[in-house]
C-alpha cells in the first residue's frame, strides 16, 4: 500500500484526490491548518471522510512539515494548498503571495532534508501565463510567462522553484498547469460555482437575480475530477516534467451562463444583472492551452464537451443541494 500526503484535502481537488487515491488503495494523510473550522462537506460529501487520516499542521513551520515525513514516510506528496482565487488576491495580495510561495519552499526543503526518494506534484496553474495576444495561442509548456495578479505571481514564482529543486537538488517534481477546473465543490466566490448555484436557486424560487461582472473573458473549461487523474498519472512516470493539462478550447463567460440557464429553462436576460464593482483591476481577456504533452506522454484522455460539462456541473450541483437539505435537516 503506497501513502499520500495531501495538501489543501478539504479543497476541491483535494477531495476528489482523496477518492482516486483510496480507490487505487492508497493510504491518504490529508493536511489542514485547522481541523475544526475546516470545511469538510466536500470530503463527507463524496463519502471519503472516514477513510482518509486527517492531520492539523502548519506549512509555515519546516519542523512540522519535517516531522510529518518522518512520521507517515510517504511515496507521494500532493501540494495542492493555496489561496486559490484570483479576485480575492487582489484584496489581499500580501496574505496570498505569502502563503503560496513560503509553504512550498518549506515541502521542498522538508523533502529535501528528509527523502529525495519522495514523488512532489506541485500545482501550477494556467493564470501565470497573464495576457496573452490571440495569435500565440494556445499555451503551452515552454510558453513565457507574464503574470497578471497577485495569485499569478505567487503560482509564476513557485513554478521556477519547482523546477529549481528539480535541476539543483535531484527532487522528483512534477508540476501541473492546470486551466480552470470546475465542479460542485468549487467555492461560492469561484464564479462557475456562483452562476449555477444561484441558476438552480432561481429555479426554486429562492433567488431572483444573479450579478456578475465582465462576461466577455474566454475560459478553457474542464471537469476537475477528470484533471485530478493527470496529477496521480504525473507521478508515476519514470521522470518529472511539467504539463499543461485542460481541454484546449476556450468559450465566453456569457455562453456559460446562457448555456446554464437554458438547461435550467430559465431567461438569462431577466434574470442577470451586470454589476461593474465585480470587475477585477487586471482581467485575463482569453486564455487556452495545448495539452497535446499530458496526452502523448502521460496518456491522460479528456473527452467532454463544454456543453457536456455543463450538464455535468448542474446534474452534481442539484445533488449536491439535496445532499445538503438533507444532512441540514438530520
Amino acid at each position: 500500500m503506497k501513502t499520500a500526503i495531501i495538501t489543501g484535502i478539504t479543497g476541491q481537488d483535494g477531495a476528489y484526490l482523496s477518492k482516486f487515491l483510496l480507490e487505487k488503495n492508497y493510504r491518504v494523510i490529508g493536511i489542514t491548518r485547522n481541523l475544526q473550522s475546516g470545511n469538510l462537506n466536500g470530503l463527507n460529501f463524496l463519502e471519503v471522510m472516514n477513510d482518509v487520516e486527517l492531520v492539523e499542521a502548519n506549512v509555515f513551520d519546516l519542523s512540522n512539515i519535517i516531522r510529518l515525513l518522518e512520521k507517515y514516510k510517504p511515496d507521494e506528496f500532493y501540494n495542492l494548498a493555496a489561496q486559490s482565487s484570483v479576485g480575492l488576491s487582489f484584496e489581499q495580495p500580501i496574505g496570498t503571495l505569502e502563503f503560496n510561495i513560503i509553504s512550498v519552499a518549506n515541502i521542498f526543503e522538508a523533502v529535501r532534508i528528509v527523502n529525495k526518494d519522495i514523488r512532489i506534484y506541485q500545482s501550477s496553474s494556467g493564470e501565470m501565463f497573464g495576457n496573452v495576444s490571440k495569435e500565440l495561442l494556445p499555451i503551452d509548456e515552454n510558453f513565457l510567462i507574464h503574470p497578471a495578479s497577485p495569485y499569478a505571481i505567487s503560482k509564476a514564482t513557485t513554478h521556477w522553484i519547482s523546477v529549481n529543486y528539480r535541476e539543483a537538488y535531484s527532487l522528483f517534481i512534477s508540476s501541473g498547469i492546470l486551466f480552470n477546473h470546475e465542479s460542485v465543490l468549487r467555492r461560492q466566490n469561484f464564479v462557475t460555482k456562483k452562476i449555477i448555484a444561484s441558476a438552480v436557486k432561481i429555479k426554486g424560487n429562492e433567488l431572483d437575480i444573479l450579478k456578475v461582472g465582465n462576461t466577455s473573458i474566454m475560459r478553457d473549461w474542464g471537469y476537475a475530477p477528470e484533471y485530478i487523474k493527470a496529477m496521480w498519472k504525473m507521478l508515476n512516470v519514470p521522470k518529472p516534467s511539467d504539463y499543461i493539462i485542460c481541454t484546449g478550447q476556450a468559450n465566453t463567460l456569457q455562453d456559460f451562463i446562457e448555456k446554464v440557464f437554458i438547461k435550467l429553462k430559465l431567461d438569462h436576460v431577466k434574470h442577470v444583472k451586470f454589476d461593474k464593482t465585480l470587475f477585477r483591476p487586471v482581467e485575463l481577456e482569453v486564455i487556452y492551452g495545448n495539452p497535446q504533452k499530458a496526452k502523448s506522454e502521460l496518456g491522460w484522455d479528456y473527452s467532454m464537451t463544454f456543453d457536456d460539462l455543463i450538464n455535468k456541473l448542474i446534474e452534481d450541483e442539484l445533488k449536491y443541494q439535496e445532499w445538503w437539505n438533507k444532512k441540514r435537516f438530520v
